[in-house]
Parts: C-alpha cells; structure tokens; sequence
C-alpha cells in the first residue's frame, strides 16, 4: 500500500475527504520527524502500535565492497521503529 491508497482508505473510514485526510497525514509526519529531529530527541509512543527512537551508531571501520578498500564510517544518529504488542499480534495471525 502506497500513501495514495492509505489516504484513500483511511477518507472512507472516517468520511473525511482526500484533502483532509492528506493534511492530518502530513502533518503527522512532521510532528514525528520534528521531535525526532531535535538535538534532544523526544519519542513518539503509540500504544499498541509503536514506538519511533533515535539510536547513536558509533564511528566504524567498513570495507568498499566494490574495491576491497577500507572505509571510515563517521558517528551517526538513526531512526528506529520498535512495534507495540497489538500490531505484532495483527501481523502474526
């Protein structure tokens, strides 16, 4: 499912209109990428669903697949997903 579809459905659901339901989901998005974004990372729980983090990798050694070369891979900050106990229920049925 593409975000075109899950807008479609979620605007039958509810008996909002695309528009609508496009504005909640973007805004949506951009209250999760804002808290996840600050320099002091709040998360975003959803009971039942999830929750969104922020996890430090540390600075590593790689190596160049393509050329065998070693590589420094710096320090980064990544998002992480970790799914609530409802939605692990729904997918393992």
């Amino acid at each position: 499912m593409n975000k075109k579809e899950f807008i479609q459905k979620v605007a039958q659901l509810t008996k909002m209109t695309k528009k609508d339901v496009e504005k909640v989901w973007n805004a949506g998005l951009e209250v999760i990428k804002n808290a996840l974004s600050k320099s002091r990372p709040e998360d975003v729980a959803f009971v039942g669903f999830g929750t969104f983090t922020v996890v430090k990798k540390k600075a590593r050694t790689g190596r160049n697949p393509k050329t065998g070369e070693k590589i420094k891979i710096p320090a980064r900050r990544v998002p992480k997903f970790k799914p609530g106990k409802e939605l692990k229920k729904a997918v393992a049925r």
